[in-house]
Order: structure tokens, then sequence, then C-alpha cells
């Protein structure tokens, strides 16, 4: 008892002497990088005492000691949360500091990193109000908690909760070091300027890992409708973010090593694979879906794009057996559905499978209605949308979702498949110039898309242009030499089109020189 005595005693004496060393010490090794163990011993090494001397005490400490060690670490939290209140203050609204504060500093020591998800992964941080005008904040808080809440509803993405990513509301520390401690690889921040009745909002996109823009752009409206215009920003930034970051994986795809792979990567090399819109991409992209379906039987969304990869080939002409492939596309489509029927991307896909293999276009507006109503703001859902509407007559409807889903996604990398489908809906409607003009686009992006070069064909022999009609035939019969109007008609893409649909078209590509 008289030796641990002593050692407490040692203790507190050496504390009293030597704490103020130890702290300052303890404070510069937290910013420069130390764990809480090099921490410890330097402490240790200040004060002159071993880690025997420790055990010691600790096993029969003079309350004394306990005290003046609480009191030293009162002290301690106090002037780190004074430091980071200083800091945060003096912050920049527009800075993206490089340097850490002290305070987050001492929280980078304290948490362990979380591991990053199997998916994309982001956080959102609390929008800056640079309006000069307190009562912006409400507005600026509003925005990023709507894009939280909506990017939530993107199955494919992993979003960080409010409540965690909003603790940095006010902070100057640099984005690398929040996505270490929030364990994700992209951060979203922005701004809010108001002037006069007008409202400018600034987004942008930050790889955290290296701190490089993925993607900012600028937005601007009127404040007569406050919350209308929340709701069309955060439409905006939304519909944005989804397909860039697609993008910037499947960028980060290229570096892995393919022994490395699995069933997430699969997926995303086959995205990017149909994408390039090619036979033998599409015959890759099958290649690996099936290898991810085969490492995760239960996959969902492989499956529901293997089954899309499926149609495109025959909408296309790429294939050899197509009553093989109409079994395999819905097999798999059906089981995504079961396995993931509240998966936006899944239902968006299989409601475009189930148009063009069962010609049930019911059953197609059903499933692509549930996926709007999770994910309303999917550029892709809303095109495939309209390709539903206008195979049952709804022209205007289908050119009303087109446009939306331009507005929403202007860069959009399928920009080619919602100008096409665009294109249809203005023929079907009358409005020959219009699908030329929407062909023309989609074919810009997409030499190799058939269904835009057939409305090309058939629109330019509505307008009395038979030369260049004839010139958009021939360019179809390269990529699809067995096509002639029988074909297609019988074929299952025009049967999922009501009679007077097909006949339009049959009529517009006799019209043009397409064999019949």
């Amino acid at each position: 008892m008289g030796e641990r005595s002593a050692s407490g005693h040692k203790l507190l004496e050496t504390v009293r002497e030597h704490a103020s060393h130890a702290f300052v010490g303890g404070l510069f090794l937290i910013v420069t990088g130390f764990t809480p163990e090099h921490w410890v011993d330097k402490f240790l090494q200040t004060v002159h005492l071993s880690h025997e001397d420790v055990v010691r005490w600790l096993f029969g400490a003079d309350p004394r000691v306990l005290m003046v060690l609480v009191g030293v670490a009162v002290v301690a939290g106090d002037t780190l949360l004074r430091r980071r209140d200083l800091a945060q203050r003096s912050a920049s609204p527009h800075a993206e500091a490089a340097v850490p504060s002290v305070a987050s500093a001492a929280h980078a020591v304290a948490v362990e990193a979380p591991a990053l998800p199997d998916r994309p992964s982001m956080a959102v941080l609390p929008f800056a109000n640079i309006s000069g005008d307190p009562q912006g904040d409400y507005f600026a808080e509003g925005m990023a908690e709507e894009i939280i809440t909506s990017l939530s509803h993107c199955p494919a993405l992993f979003v960080i909760a409010r409540n965690s990513s909003f603790t940095y509301k006010g902070a100057s520390i640099d984005l690398r070091q929040i996505g270490r401690e929030l364990g994700v690889r992209y951060v979203l921040q922005g701004s809010v300027r108001r002037g006069g009745n007008t409202l400018r909002f600034a987004a942008q996109l930050v790889d955290a890992a290296s701190g490089t823009h993925i993607w900012a752009d600028r937005f601007e409206g009127e404040l007569s409708d406050v919350f209308g215009l929340q709701d069309r920003l955060t439409a905006a930034v939304v519909a944005a973010i989804e397909p860039s970051l697609q993008r910037a994986e499947i960028e980060r795809l290229k570096h892995k090593p393919v022994a490395n792979l699995d069933a997430y990567d699969l997926l995303l090399r086959a995205q990017q694979l149909e994408y390039e819109f090619t036979r033998d991409g599409m015959t890759a992209a099958l290649s690996h879906l099936r290898q991810a379906i085969k490492l995760d039987p239960n996959y969902a969304p492989a499956m529901a794009l293997a089954a899309y990869c499926l149609v495109e080939c025959r909408n296309q002409g790429w294939t050899d057996n197509v009553a093989a492939d109409a079994a395999e596309a819905l097999r798999l489509s059906r089981r995504a559905v079961e396995l993931a029927s509240d998966n936006s991307n899944v239902l968006c896909m299989v409601a475009y499978v189930t148009r063009q293999i069962t010609v049930d276009t019911q059953a197609a507006r059903d499933l692509i209605y549930r996926s709007l109503a999770i994910n309303p703001n999917s550029a892709m859902a809303l095109t495939i949308a309209g390709w539903i509407e206008f195979a049952v007559g709804n022209a205007m409807t289908a050119i009303d979702q087109f446009l939306r889903a331009e507005r929403l996604s202007p860069r959009d990398p399928k920009g080619w498949f919602i100008a096409g489908g665009l294109s249809v809906a203005y023929y079907l409607s009358g409005q020959y110039e219009a699908s030329v003009a929407a062909a023309r686009r989609a074919l810009r992006e997409n030499p190799r898309f058939a269904i835009a070069l057939r409305m090309l064909a058939a629109s330019y022999a509505r307008l009395g242009r038979a030369e260049e009609g004839g010139a958009a035939v021939r360019e179809l019969l390269a990529i699809d030499p067995r096509l002639s109007v029988s074909v297609w008609k019988s074929g299952r893409h025009a049967m999922a089109f009501s009679e007077e649909v097909q006949n339009s078209i049959c009529e517009g590509l006799r019209m043009a020189g397409l064999p019949e």
C-alpha cells in the first residue's frame, strides 16, 4: 500500500509540475497527426514516468490524483472547444481551408475512419449563406436537407444522414478529411446568395480522396415561390449528380486490377460497355453481368441491366437467337423485380424490358410510374416513361416526359436515348421537322442508334426530302442488313406499339425506300 501511495504522490507532483508542458505538447502532437498512443507516451516521457508507475498507481490511486487529472482533462476540452469556435468564426463562407482546425484534428485522432461502402458514397454539407442576410440560413440549410432526402431515393448511392454531415456547419476543414471521417468517397457543398428578389445557388461535387472537382454548376430563380424554387433547384442538382457519380466510379474502376473485380465492379464495367453501344461492347457487357450474377445470385441491378442489354441487342439486330434472348431477358427482369421491388433503377429497366418483350404496356406503365414514385428526379425513368407513353399513342405526354428529362440532365451520358425517343414522339404527333432535329441530335452522340435512323428516314420522307431519307435508310441497312418493313412490323419492338402507331411508322419507312 505504501508503494502505491508513493507512486500516486509521485504522479501528483509531476502532473503539477509538468502538466502544462505535456498538454501543449499533446496538442501539438494531435495537430501533427500523432495517434492517442503517441500522445500518452509523450506525456509519460514529459513527466518522467514509466508505464509501470502508471499501472501501480491505477490499482491504488489517491483520489486527489484523480481529481487533478480530471481537472487537466476539463482544461484540455475547454481549450479545444474555444479554439474550434474561434476557427469557425474566422472562417470565410467561401473557403475550403486546406489546414484542419485543432478541434477537427482532435476529432480525426479520436474517431477511426469508417470503411468505404460497396457503392458510391457521399455526404452533403450544409450550404453556406453568403448573402449577408441571416434569414437566408433557413433556405441554405433547407436546400441541403432536400438534396439529402432526394439523393437517398437513389438506390445506387450511399448518402450520409443529415445529423452527421451537418456537424461540419461553419467549420473550415479540408474536404478530404471530411471524406475520411465520414467514410465517403464524394462530398457535395454549395452556397446560396440572395440579391433582391433573385436567389443564386452554386454547388460542386468533389472527390474526397483526391480533392478534384467532378461536377459544378450554378442555378438561379425568383423568390416569389421560394419553395417551388427550392424543389426545382433540388431536382436539377440530384439529376446531375447521379450520372456524374457514375462516370467518376467508372473512371476509378479503370485503375483497379481485373483480378480484384467483385459483382459491383463488374456491373460498373458493363455499364460503361453498354454506353459505348456497339455489338462487341454489348456482348462483353453481358459477359460481365453474367459473371456478376454468378458471384452474387441475388444481384438484382445486374439482372435488370442484363435484361436491358438483351433487349437493346434485339432492337439493333445484334442477336442470332431472338427467341432465346427474349426468354432470358424476361426471366432476369422478373427475378430482378422479385428481389428489388423498391429499387427505382431496377424498376425502370424492367419497365422497358416489359414493354419490349411482353407487349404488356399497362404492366410497363405500372412499373415505370412506381420507379418515378420512388425517385421522381431520375432522368432515365422519365425517358423510359416517354417511350412507354408514345407506344400507346400518348405522343404529347411522351414529349413532356422527354423534355423534362433533358432539363433535369442536359449533359446526360445517354442523352442520345432521350433525343431518340423525342424524335419518335415528334414524328407521331406530326412534327416532322422537330423529329428530324431530335433524331440528328441523337445520332451525333450515337451514330449507331438504329431507332433514331429509322425515325430520321421516315421524317425526311414525310417532309418530301427523298434523297436525305434514302441516305438514312442506307445507313440503317449497314447496321442491320436484314431489316425490312415487314421484318420491323413483325418484331416484338413494333408490336409494343398500337396498330395506328405501327402503320404510321411503316408508311414513313416505305416512303423513305426501306424494302418491303
